[in-house]
């Protein structure tokens, strides 16, 4: 097992903790890791793009003109795709694109991950962060004594006081051990892991 050092808050070394090979240790596969976020961003695609048929659309109700002796083409309804202000073809209607990979190569992602993040010297294992109250301030300085301007905090459960107090820092998210995926560990150069989040992490990841 590879052995990290353990930071407070202060950023002096108060220790040192072995990390499991099974999550920070695993051969970095590419596109595993594009799969996972690409089923991520389509979980988030809203979906809600919509565009009326020509049964749809208001009119269609007489045929414009007879059908022969005008010289011009057939027509039987304004509603059609060629005239304008008619329906349009084949256009999108409010659809889910979300799709599921298994549950295994989800967490798969993940672990390859931390592993890349670990092995890129961008993990941070603190052995806690307790704000007495919701004030940015607070967590403003001990991100700075960490010297941390872009990061992921993860936190063993949901802290109302962490959360709160990170929500307006422009670069940096907190997130318990629940939410933890693949696109917002890439989406920061920094990981900064509670030390009681890395027990969560192995329930969650490796049972």
């Amino acid at each position: 097992m590879a052995v990290t050092a353990v930071f407070n808050i202060k950023n002096e070394k108060v220790g040192e903790v072995e990390l499991n090979d099974a999550l920070f240790g695993v051969e970095v596969k590419t596109h595993i890791i594009h799969d996972v976020v690409r089923m991520q961003l389509a979980k988030r695609r809203s979906g809600t793009a919509s565009t009326k048929t020509r049964t749809e659309v208001r009119g269609g109700g007489v045929k414009p003109w007879r059908q022969k002796g005008t010289g011009r083409a057939r027509a039987g309804s304004n509603t059609s795709p060629l005239w304008r202000g008619g329906g349009t073809a084949f256009g999108p209607k409010p659809r889910s694109y979300s799709y599921k990979l298994p549950k295994k190569v989800r967490r798969l992602g993940v672990c390859m991950a931390l592993s890349s993040r670990f092995s890129e010297d961008n993990l941070i294992v603190l052995d806690q962060m307790n704000l007495a109250e919701i004030k940015t301030k607070s967590f403003v300085e001990v991100m700075t004594a960490l010297k941390l301007e872009n990061a992921l905090i993860v936190i063993p459960d949901h802290d109302d006081n962490i959360e709160r107090s990170s929500r307006n820092v422009h670069g940096f998210k907190v997130m318990p051990v629940a939410g933890l995926n693949v696109y917002d560990i890439l989406l920061h150069h920094k990981i900064v892991l509670m030390q009681p989040s890395l027990g969560k992490l192995e329930e969650r990841l490796l049972s």
